[in-house]
């Protein structure tokens, strides 16, 4: 667009004219050859004022209506005349621009074409010809009219309609229960417009009885319903979900009364289990409700640090403190117990009885399945061994119960002494005692379980195993001689063996007749016999006696020595 008086434009208005919009109260500067209408020398006004409509594509403007609202700009009124004067001038001006633009007034130059009509300079506020647009009505007058603009600078805001304190939808009560189109709910209301008319304060349509602001009201009703509705059925699960949250963070877990319902159930704890999972087996079997209430069971127990893995028979329906007491004692003990140094022959008819299968049932999946239960590398493919299972039966207490199958508990037992036997480290130690492997480290237990009568003895009967293992050994040249080996081979506990027969039979177990270890152990060592065997004591042990023919067993470095410890075993035994 170009501006006003300086060439051609695509608009007939002039962007700070006084009537397009409200950019013409600016007080911008007068072209050249007019009278500035604000800034400059104000006219007075009662001093005529000549029209100077021209030329207007060359920059003249017309200053009438300038002047005319440079007056009732600095005055701030006009009597009722002007008023009407202005509203008519404004509107014929309008119309009269509008019909020109469109009729092609303007031409490409930007200059206007003929003007049909002059004002009379001696009478401002005369009305225009009939050329001009024809008679307009006059709006001033009636309930319709809008009052003339002013200027900014003159403006005065609009005031607030009297009426009670509404806080709006952003202060005080929330949007959502507010009128829709922000009514107060008071139809007494009265608006301070002098003329009785309504300003934009107006409630039309709203009635006093069931219009558009009952239905408004009913509505807002129902919201507030359904809002409580919603936050107290939230509150609601808060408050159930809050009450189990602290039950089951911080109230009591849950527990049976009593001592049980009087139906027997066996329950089977594993090795290595603590409070929590025994008390999640017990759950499961029915014996308690929770196994948090076990866990606290135990901990007010003083004995609870006591209770082991195995086999226990129960009832179900028991509170978590019946539970605790009852595995405390003995009464509910149903674990297979073996003893250290037991055979594996033993072994083997104790799990029979236990699981209530046919007699050798255990043995013969022994004999069949060793080498899927779990034994190292180490301890397989050794000749001449006549079970590779022994010395892997390791002695503890068990879990055996009936349901349950041989395989299952001897994979127990076998893993049990392979754990034993790496936490002891035999693997790495059994060259220091120029061992070929573990597998004759256990051997060398298994002997002095055997041989030893008590713990004290075990660690000098290692020394004499060690000793007459020795190339260097001339008291017995390398020869064992332990009556232990050859009633393993016989599956006999005989101390009295004739010479003869001892002498006679050439079985590898047999350490009268064959140098060195066995070809495998003689029985299940235990846990001091394993230490023994690691830490033999260094005094020169070679031979040894049970003198009493019972537990009394006496030691001697030499072949003197030896006989008088026989003389001594011979007296007490009548020979």
């Amino acid at each position: 667009m170009t501006e006003y008086g300086r060439g051609p434009g695509s608009e007939p208005w002039h962007p700070e004219d006084p009537l397009y919009g409200d950019g013409g109260w600016e007080g911008q500067q007068a072209h050249v050859g007019h009278q500035p209408a604000y800034g400059g020398q104000q006219q007075h006004p009662q001093q005529p004022q000549q029209s100077q409509y021209g030329d207007w594509g060359q920059g003249q403007q017309a200053g009438y209506d300038q002047q005319q609202y440079q007056y009732y700009g600095e005055q701030g009124h006009q009597h009722h005349g002007q008023q009407q004067y202005a509203g008519h001038e404004q509107q014929q001006y309008a119309a009269q621009t509008q019909q020109q633009y469109h009729q092609g007034g303007w031409d490409a130059t930007g200059t206007h074409g003929h003007v049909p009509y002059a004002a009379d300079p001696g009478d401002p506020y005369g009305q225009q010809p009939a050329a001009y647009g024809g008679e307009q009505p006059d709006f001033y007058g009636t309930e319709d009219a809008y009052p003339p603009p002013e200027p900014p600078g003159r403006r005065q805001p609009e005031p607030e309609p009297e009426t009670d304190w509404d806080p709006g939808p952003d202060q005080g009560e929330h949007a959502f229960f507010a009128d829709g189109d922000d009514d107060d709910d008071d139809d007494d209301d009265v608006d301070d417009d002098p003329k009785g008319r309504r300003g934009r304060g107006d409630r039309k349509g709203k009635t006093a009885k069931g219009g558009k602001g009952a239905k408004k009201k009913r509505r807002n009703g129902c919201a507030a319903m359904f809002v409580v509705l919603v936050f107290g059925g939230g509150l609601g699960a808060v408050a159930y979900y809050g009450y189990h949250f602290y039950q089951n963070r911080f109230g009591p877990a849950p527990d049976y009364a009593g001592s049980g319902n009087g139906e027997q159930v066996v329950v089977v704890i594993p090795k290595g289990a603590l409070g929590y999972a025994i008390g999640m087996k017990l759950k499961e079997a029915g014996v308690v409700q929770s196994a948090d209430a076990f866990v606290s069971a135990v901990q007010a127990n003083p004995g609870g640090k006591g209770l082991q893995d195995g086999v226990y028979t129960l009832e179900k329906h028991m509170s978590a403190a019946s539970a605790v007491e009852l595995m405390l004692s003995p009464k509910s003990r149903s674990n297979l117990i073996i003893a250290e140094g037991l055979r594996n022959r033993a072994i083997y008819g104790l799990i029979d009885k236990r699981l209530g299968v046919a007699a050798g049932t255990t043995a013969r999946v022994a004999k069949k399945e060793y080498k899927h239960l779990g034994l190292p590398a180490w301890a397989l493919n050794h000749p001449n061994v006549k079970d590779p299972l022994e010395g892997f039966l390791y002695p503890s207490s068990y879990a055996a119960a009936k349901g349950q199958k041989p395989e299952a508990v001897l994979k127990n037992m076998v893993s049990q002494a392979t754990a034993t036997y790496a936490k002891l480290g035999l693997e790495k130690k059994a060259k220091a005692f120029d061992l070929d492997s573990p597998f004759q480290l256990i051997t060398v237990a298994s002997l002095v379980q055997a041989e030893g009568k008590t713990h004290d003895d075990f660690r000098k009967m290692a020394e004499v195993v060690y000793n007459r293992l020795k190339p260097t050994n001339t008291e017995t040249n390398r020869l064992l001689q332990f009556d232990s080996t050859f009633n393993y081979l016989k599956g006999t506990s005989n101390i009295h063996i004739s010479e003869s027969e001892i002498n006679s039979n050439r079985d590898p177990y047999n350490t009268y007749t064959n140098k060195g270890l066995p070809p495998g152990p003689i029985g299940n060592p235990g846990e001091d016999a394993l230490k023994a065997a690691l830490n033999p004591t260094h005094d020169g042990w070679i031979y040894f006696v049970a003198t009493d023919g019972v537990s009394n067993t006496e030691f001697a470095r030499n072949s003197a020595e030896f006989q008088k410890l026989k003389d001594k075993f011979n007296a007490s035994s009548g020979h």
